[in-house]
């Protein structure tokens, strides 16, 4: 259900949502395709950036609502079903903000509910002008209350509180301008722009990217104080490691470092 397509030379990985007859619906065999290829991908050294895209018209359309219906049928109603769905949905957006590499979605068509929970949980996120996105699950009466703490995570509260309680769609526009993604561009330029930011990335030296990484959300959950006190240390670990002296040496030098 998914296809990892790497770039060696650009160290970039681009994994691609393949249920396009589903709009990539996020069901059972989706959730544990991209799973498992974000753990492998984890740990592999010549992976510097990751490009998570979705195949056919649309990017994701959130979860897969036949399939949560044949799960209503058990005898609890659902309920185990259900649980574990909505477990291992988070376990996989937790997941995008723990890899060493940073995550760029590549949206077009709509991002809807899980799906625009997904988009929210990249690191980053370029889209094509004509996307909408939407937590419309309270149009079927189902509050995308999961959804919401990616979301809210991502842009104004009210904002947010406004998209979750009318199910109102926005543009690429409106969700550059509310945080929800970085950049909004035609169609056509989409793929060349997402690339150009992921090899921007994969070209900085990886040990400060991943360290850096972890450091963005771990202070995100701080005070202010504790906030300054856990950055010194990682600055400090940060400086003492020999590539960025190399780094600093080589700009001071007007030079190429020559990162190990």
């Amino acid at each position: 259900m998914t296809i990892v397509e790497r770039d060696d030379a650009a160290s970039v990985a681009t994994l691609t949502m393949n249920a396009p007859d589903r709009l990539n619906a996020l069901s059972d065999g989706m959730l544990d395709a991209l799973q498992t290829a974000l753990d492998q991908i984890a740990d592999d050294p010549g992976v510097r950036t990751i490009i998570l895209a979705g195949r056919g018209k649309a990017f994701c359309a959130g979860h897969d609502l036949k399939e949560m219906q044949v799960g209503r049928n058990a005898k609890d109603g659902g309920a185990t079903y259900f649980k574990g769905l909505f477990d291992r949905c988070g376990t996989l957006m937790r997941r995008i903000q723990s890899l060493p590499q940073p995550v760029i979605a590549q949206v077009h068509g709509i991002a809807t509910a899980a799906g625009c929970q997904l988009v929210a949980s990249c690191d980053m996120a370029v889209a094509a002008d004509d996307t909408r996105f939407g937590v419309n699950g309270v149009n079927i009466g189902l509050f995308c209350s999961t959804p919401m703490v990616a979301l809210t995570r991502n842009i104004q509260r009210k904002a947010a509180f406004e998209m979750l309680t009318t199910g109102r769609f926005i543009n690429a526009r409106e969700a550059q301008d509310l945080g929800l993604i970085n950049r909004a561009v035609h169609a056509d330029a989409l793929v060349k722009e997402t690339r150009e930011m992921a090899e921007t990335i994969a070209k900085k030296l990886p040990s400060a990217i991943k360290i850096g990484k972890a450091a963005f959300y771990q202070q995100a959950q701080m005070t202010m104080a504790e906030a300054y006190r856990y950055t010194g240390e990682v600055m400090l670990q940060n400086m003492l490691d020999a590539d960025t002296d190399e780094g600093i040496s080589a700009f001071l030098e007007k030079r190429v470092p020559d990162w190990s």
